[in-house]
């Protein structure tokens, strides 16, 4: 049986963390696939949709070049890897995107940085990987 690894990228330190510990992972497991994710959301002013939606497709063409490079220092260690950018025209947490993702793919695991904000500041703004943490059908690894 296949194991499923999916991590959530963002291109934060955490998110890079999370892309090591995906790769100690999947050494020398063999069928090992790591999917990796970025979910590009609402960017700009709500109120100007056609304006929000270029910058969600420039921060997606952004994002790009980099998955490449990720994808094959993975190839590099022989570690299957898929790489995706997903836009979510839905506007909701990256989280929910996350979540049906893993589900679609048949994800294991899903491994996802914490940005470390207090309970405050979570409340308030919402966290991804709370979000994750919360709805996902499959174990997930938060790295802090």
């Amino acid at each position: 049986m296949k194991r499923k690894i999916l991590v959530a990228y963002d291109g934060s330190e955490l998110s890079r963390e999370a892309l090591n510990e995906a790769k100690l992972q999947a050494r020398g497991v063999p069928e090992t696939e790591v999917y990796i994710l970025s979910v590009v959301t609402q960017a700009g002013p709500s109120a100007n949709v056609a304006v929000a939606r270029s910058m969600e497709w420039e921060l997606a063409d952004n994002l790009r070049p980099e998955l490449k490079e990720i994808e094959e220092e993975f190839q590099a260690d022989d570690i299957t890897v898929y790489t995706d950018v997903v836009i979510d025209v839905a506007q909701r947490n990256a989280g929910e995107k996350v979540c049906s993702y893993a589900e679609e793919h048949d994800i294991n695991l899903i491994i996802i940085g914490s940005r470390g904000l207090g309970g405050v500041k979570r409340l308030l703004l919402g966290s991804v990987s709370t979000r994750v943490v919360q709805h996902a059908h499959c174990p997930v690894l938060v790295i802090k």
